[in-house]
This record gives C-alpha cells, sequence and structure tokens, in this order.
C-alpha cells in the first residue's frame, strides 16, 4: 500500500476513494435519490458527496480525518483513516480520544 501522507492535497485518488469507502452507506429511501457510491454519512450521520472533497464552502464537503492525530502519535495508515464532513472534522481538530456526537 502507498504510503499516506497527512495534508488533504497529498492524498492520491486511489487513497481517497479507500478512505470514501469507510463512510457509512445509508441503506433507506434516499438510495433512490442519491447513489451510494456518491453520497455517504460520516460516523456523526451527516451527509457527504464524493465529488465534494476538500470543499468547506459545501455543506456536503469532507475531509480525510486522522482517528489518532499525529500529534497523538497517530499514523497515515488506512485503519486511521476517516471521512467526516468537513464541519465535524474541523470540530473534532486533534481531539483524541473523540467521540463523535449522533446528531441524525
Amino acid at each position: 500500500m502507498t504510503k499516506l501522507v497527512k495534508q488533504r492535497k497529498d492524498f492520491d485518488e486511489e487513497d481517497t476513494l479507500k478512505v470514501w469507502k469507510k463512510g457509512k452507506k445509508a441503506f433507506n429511501w434516499t438510495d433512490f435519490i442519491f447513489r451510494t457510491d456518491r453520497w455517504r454519512k460520516d460516523v456523526c450521520g451527516d451527509w457527504m458527496k464524493f465529488s465534494h472533497y476538500g470543499r468547506r464552502a459545501s455543506k456536503y464537503g469532507w475531509e480525510i480525518d486522522h482517528i489518532k492525530p499525529f500529534s497523538k502519535g497517530g499514523s497515515d495508515e488506512l485503519k486511521n483513516l476517516q471521512p467526516l464532513q468537513w464541519q465535524n472534522n474541523a470540530e473534532k481538530s486533534d481531539t483524541f480520544p473523540w467521540k463523535p456526537p449522533r446528531k441524525k
């Protein structure tokens, strides 16, 4: 596996997709409206749209989060990465451990 680096701009397309796939698919009526390959929910229950990766101006923007931040000894391994809606990622910052709020 390719070593991932900490800055969003340095994640390649393959690694971004691997992290995206860790998001929760929504199995309900929304599947008929939103294609699950384009839409996921983060651990807080917020919607994310794949094409809005890195877009903080979008309600559905998302970022790659380090579950255990580098500042706390975390790594770039896939098991330490998750997709988070950008506002949740900003709120989380480098908090560890972090309990995601269940909003929805």
